[in-house]
């Protein structure tokens, strides 16, 4: 009997351990390409995680869209077939309808004071708001600021606008921004910027630093005025359902590794973009800087849009409005 017992606890001691020793294969869907700063974000996440618990749980990264597109494979997580996705917070709204505050024009003053806000109670709160959908929000990353870029006129206040036709994407908001600055938006698909540039079909466009000089557009949009109209960040969401079948203790160690991966996406993004910008002025083109007084002109432009886009959420845009940096 003895031998028996003794025979059963040990079958129990090493069935436990082997339980505990599983290693999980996790997967992360991002539609950008390899090297891209999210990419590289999430890299690290993995890294981490892999790192934390001893190779126990690893975390493969699918570059390129590969897994599906944005809209896809947010549905995937959702239902568990993938694990994580890197993705920008437009299709969030769907979920999380206090996302729209995140991208409200002029509203940050600086990357810096951003990354603050999303980091604090203000940005956990709205994270939240989205494990009814089946999705644990992780962690904000950069997509750097949005600005615009002409081809002829060079903007150094908001009166040399007046009239441009700007590209924007087919947005209410971004097309409500536009008109507020007195200009004309004009929705045209990304693949045709160039050409719309170069044959005068719009005058100007919007986009960061390497969305500008990347794509070509600095060739026949030269001007590229830093107003900063929009930082719209993106996030890591997890499966709801994968995040339930882990334990207390790597739950943690998931999130803190996906927190702790913004500093590398942030520092990856902040090259790539200063890259592209020192690349653009080595290849002719002109960067205009505004004053602080100039740009404050920008956003008094715009603030009547506010109470639009953030109706049922006013107490969150005046906690941002009102929010002071450490």
């Amino acid at each position: 009997m003895k031998k028996i017992f003794a025979f059963v606890l040990v079958a129990v001691l090493v069935f436990s351990f082997g339980v505990q020793a599983q290693e999980i294969t996790l997967r992360l869907a991002d539609n950008q390409p390899e090297g891209y700063p999210t990419v590289v974000g999430a890299e690290e996440f993995s890294r981490l995680v892999e790192e934390r618990t001893d190779g126990r749980i690893k975390i493969e990264v699918y570059p390129g869209g590969v897994l599906g597109d944005e809209s896809s494979t947010i549905e995937q997580v959702q239902f568990g077939a993938i694990d994580f996705v890197r993705t920008s917070i437009t299709p969030m709204a769907n979920f999380e309808p206090a996302m729209d505050v995140l991208s409200l024009p002029y509203l940050y003053p600086s990357g810096d004071f951003m990354f603050e806000v999303l980091q604090s109670e203000i940005g956990d709160g709205i994270l939240e708001g989205l494990e009814d959908a089946g999705i644990v929000g992780l962690t904000w990353y950069d997509a750097g600021a949005r600005s615009f870029y002409t081809a002829d006129t060079k903007v150094e206040s908001v009166e040399d606008l007046e009239g441009l036709r700007i590209r924007v994407q087919e947005s209410s908001l971004m097309m409500d921004m536009v008109e507020a600055l007195g200009a004309s938006p004009t929705p045209v698909a990304w693949g045709e910027v160039y050409s719309a540039l170069q044959t005068g079909v719009v005058d100007a466009a919007e986009n960061n630093y390497p969305g500008w000089y990347y794509n070509s557009h600095h060739e026949v949009a030269p001007y590229f005025v830093e107003d900063e109209h929009n930082r719209i960040p993106e996030l890591i969401i997890m499966s709801k359902i994968t995040w339930d079948s882990l334990s207390p203790e790597d739950q943690e160690i998931i999130r803190e590794a996906a927190i702790e991966s913004t500093e590398t996406q942030r520092e990856a993004w902040a090259e790539r973009t200063e890259e592209a910008k020192a690349l653009a002025v080595e290849e002719g083109a002109e960067i205009i800087t505004l004053t602080e007084e100039e740009q404050a002109e920008f956003q008094e432009a715009v603030m009547d849009m506010y109470p639009k886009y953030s109706e049922g959420y006013e107490d969150l845009l005046e906690s941002i409005l009102n929010f002071e940096m450490e």
